[in-house]
């Protein structure tokens, strides 16, 4: 297996958007904030949201000192806001643990309270270089593509994966080839409209060797958001974001016209700590009461 790196690298030298997140100013802290908010969340959505949270917060141990509340407010409209109680997590253990320095090997970043394999990987290779496999989505479908000649990727296979994209790593410049898949993927290899003569390993592309043969795999679930939970409590969570006080029930029950799934939609943000209620049975975001 293998995809020319200098060809690869070369490209993503002349191509690579310039996103503040990879520029060698960047911190690690900045690294990690970006790699959770990226999460299944569009470059253009992020990217006011973060320069608004590294001038807040430049260090883990400045948002450490922030109140859970105050997380979810700055958070605002990003969607699954448990990701941001999970940051805010693992900036308190990294300013107690860790001296305020994000770790640099995988394994101490896996340790650490809401941090994943895929999220481990990132940091550890985007903000301090380390050689090891970074597989996203769009990694995935660019190696489908690429090296096996499928037209997209079938379900995700942790071990496979991550042995797929090993073997594709140079021995130097691994992190700037991980993040070079991972632009080919979302700017030229997309899943839709592959932009195919703009791919700069288009003459050893096993799918085009192969004939651009179409996906036969299992079908994908499709995320729908109108109508979901979801919505409904981004919804919810939109009145307290909105507000510096706890309000009664009777503000949140006009969000949403079918009382049963607003109720279990607020009975789930309470479940998962975004919501309080407080003893005279009003409700706030934590830490807020």
């Amino acid at each position: 297996m293998s995809l020319d790196a200098e060809l690869l690298l070369d490209w993503f030298a002349d191509t690579a958007r310039d996103l503040p997140w990879r520029r060698p100013e960047c911190t690690a802290w900045g690294v990690l904030v970006s790699e959770i908010m990226l999460q299944q969340t569009p470059v253009a959505r992020v990217e006011p949201v973060w320069h608004e949270w590294l001038a807040r917060w430049p260090t883990p141990s400045a948002m450490a000192r922030a109140s859970q509340g105050e997380v979810l407010r700055a958070w605002g409209k990003l969607g699954y806001p448990r990701r941001a109680l999970r940051l805010h997590a693992a900036a308190q253990a990294i300013a107690e643990h860790h001296g305020d320095v994000v770790p640099d090997d995988v394994d101490t970043l896996l340790a650490l309270p809401g941090i994943g394999a895929y999220t481990a990987r990132a940091v550890a290779a985007f903000a301090y270089g380390r050689r090891c496999p970074v597989v996203d989505t769009n990694v995935r479908r660019v190696v489908a593509r690429a090296v096996h000649g499928a037209g997209d990727a079938g379900p995700p296979s942790t071990t496979k994966d991550l042995r797929d994209v090993e073997a594709l790593l140079p021995d130097e410049d691994a992190a700037t080839y991980s993040a070079a898949l991972m632009e080919l993927g979302a700017l030229v290899c997309t899943a839709r409209a592959p932009k195919c003569a703009d791919c700069p390993v288009f003459d050893a592309c096993a799918w085009q060797l192969n004939g651009r043969p179409a996906y036969d795999g299992p079908a994908k679930a499709v995320q729908k958001f109108a109508g979901t939970d979801r919505q409904v409590r981004g919804l919810l969570l939109d009145v307290l974001r909105g507000t510096d006080e706890p309000v009664a029930k009777s503000r949140l029950d006009v969000v949403w016209s079918d009382p049963g799934q607003r109720d279990r939609c607020l009975h789930s943000l309470l479940v998962d700590g975004l919501v309080e209620q407080t003893r005279d049975g009003l409700f706030a975001l934590p830490g807020e009461h």
